[in-house]
C-alpha cells in the first residue's frame, strides 16, 4: 500500500511539547516526500535551530535519512530529508469471528509481511495466543527487530460496549464484557489503537485514494460503515458511529435489518450453508450463476439502494465505496445492479467521483487500515497537546 500525501500539519510554538513538533516535522516530510530544514522551519513556524535539533533527534532514532540536496538560488544546496521506511513498523490486526489477518507495515505504508489464519474459536485466550504466534512468524520472516514495532492497530467488529444492538453472527463471542484495549496491550507489550473494521478500512482507502469525504461500506462477517469527513474519521461518542447494519430496510418480508439482507452472514443463511460457505465458495457459485445466489444478490441490490439514499442524504459524501471480505465480482455486480437514488443530494453533475464504486485495497483493507492507525499517530500531533 503506497501512502499518498496527507494534509500539511502546522508545528507548535517553542514552549509546546517536543513530541508534537517531532510528529509535525515527520508529517511535513511525509506529505512532501522530502524536505530541507529551512522549508520545514517556515512551514511549522519554528526556528531553523529548533528544526535542526528535531532533525538530529529523528535521524538518531532512525526515522529520517538524508535524501540528497536541492539548489535554492545562491548558497550551498540544501540537504533534503526523507522518511526512512525501515525506521519503524506498525502491526496491523483484523479479527473476524472466523479468521484473523495480520500485517507488518513499514513507514512508507508498504506491507512487508501478511498472514491469515482460520480461527477454531474466538475466545480471548485462544485468539491472543494465535496473534502472538503470527507476530513472531512475521518478525522472523522479515528480520524486523521487535523494538522497531511502534504499536499495534487492532480492528474488531463493532459495536463496542454494552449497546442495544448485536450482530447476526458477526460479533466476537465472549468479548462484550472485556476491556479489549487493555488485554491486547498487556499481551503484546505495545501501544494499541483499537477500532472497528469499517473505520480501519475507510482509513486505508483514504490513504490510497486521497478522498477526504466519503463513506465506506465494509463487508466483514456483517456490515459496517466507515465515515471520513474532512479527512478525519467520524467515530461517535462511544466509537460506534456507522453501525449501519442495524438500520431497517424494506423487503418482501417487511422491515428487516440491512445486515440481514446484505452481508456474508446473510449469504450463508440464504444458502442454508451455516458457516460452511467461505469467500472462495461464494465466488465459485457466482461464476456458475447459481440461481439461489443470484436471487440473493438482486434482493441485496435493492437493500443497498435504500442504504445509499440514507447515507447520501445524511452525509453528502464524495462517493460511497464498497469493499472488504466479499469477492470482487460480487461487489462489481452490486455496483452495476444497484439503482442510484434519484431523491438524493448526491444526484448531481458536478461531482467528478462516481457515487458508488469498489475499493482499491481488497480484502486486506481493514488490516492495512489498522496499521495506518499507528502510522498516522506517528505523523500527526495529538490535538490535545497543541
Amino acid at each position: 500500500m503506497i501512502m499518498t500525501p496527507a494534509p500539511l500539519i502546522s508545528g507548535t510554538n517553542a514552549e509546546r511539547s517536543r513530541m508534537s513538533n517531532r510528529q509535525a516535522a515527520l508529517g511535513q516530510i511525509r506529505s512532501a516526500g522530502q524536505m530541507g530544514r529551512a522549508e520545514i522551519a517556515r512551514n511549522l513556524g519554528l526556528s531553523t535551530q529548533a528544526v535542526s535539533n528535531i532533525i538530529a533527534d529523528l535521524q538518531a532514532d532512525g526515522l529520517l535519512v538524508e535524501a540528497g540536496t536541492r539548489s535554492q538560488g545562491r548558497g550551498l544546496p540544501a540537504v533534503q530529508y526523507g522518511i526512512n521506511a525501515e525506521g519503524g513498523y506498525a502491526l496491523g490486526v483484523e479479527i473476524r469471528p472466523d479468521a484473523i489477518f495480520t500485517a507488518i507495515v513499514d513507514l512508507h505504508g508498504n506491507a512487508t509481511a501478511t498472514r491469515r489464519r482460520t480461527l477454531k474459536n474466538n475466545e480471548p485466550e485462544y485468539l491472543i495466543n494465535m496473534l502472538l504466534k503470527l507476530r513472531a512468524e512475521m518478525l522472523e520472516k522479515t528480520g524486523v527487530d521487535d523494538k522497531r514495532l511502534m504499536g499495534a492497530g487492532i480492528v474488531i467488529p463493532g459495536p463496542f460496549g454494552q449497546t442495544g444492538v448485536s450482530g447476526l453472527g458477526s460479533d466476537l463471542a465472549g468479548w462484550q464484557h472485556l476491556d479489549a484495549h487493555a488485554l491486547f496491550e498487556e499481551a503484546l507489550q505495545l501501544p494499541v489503537e483499537l477500532s472497528n473494521d469499517a473505520n480501519a478500512a475507510a482509513m486505508s482507502e483514504q490513504i490510497t485514494t486521497g478522498l477526504n469525504n466519503f463513506a465506506y461500506l465494509y463487508f466483514g462477517a456483517g456490515l459496517g460503515l466507515g465515515l471520513i469527513n474532512q479527512g478525519q474519521l467520524v467515530k461517535g461518542a462511544f466509537g460506534n458511529a456507522g453501525e449501519i447494519g442495524h438500520v431497517q430496510v424494506m423487503t418482501a418480508n417487511g422491515p428487516q435489518s440491512l445486515e440481514s439482507q446484505l452481508s456474508r452472514v446473510a449469504i450463508q443463511k440464504h444458502m442454508n450453508a451455516n458457516n460452511t460457505i467461505d469467500i472462495t465458495a461464494i465466488e465459485y457459485l457466482f461464476n456458475q450463476s447459481d440461481p439461489k445466489l443470484m436471487q440473493w444478490l438482486d434482493a441485496g441490490a435493492d437493500a443497498l439502494s435504500q442504504a445509499l439514499a440514507l447515507i447520501e442524504n445524511l452525509f453528502d459524501p464524495q462517493s460511497i465505496i464498497l469493499g472488504g471480505a466479499m469477492p470482487a465480482p460480487l461487489l462489481e455486480y452490486l455496483t452495476t445492479r444497484t439503482v442510484l437514488p434519484t431523491l438524493s443530494v448526491s444526484n448531481r453533475e458536478d461531482n467528478p467521483h462516481p457515487r458508488l464504486q469498489i475499493g482499491t485495497c481488497g480484502r486486506m483493507a481493514a488490516t492495512l487500515g489498522a496499521a495506518s492507525l499507528i502510522l498516522n499517530r506517528a505523523f500527526t500531533p495529538n490535538a490535545t497537546s497543541l
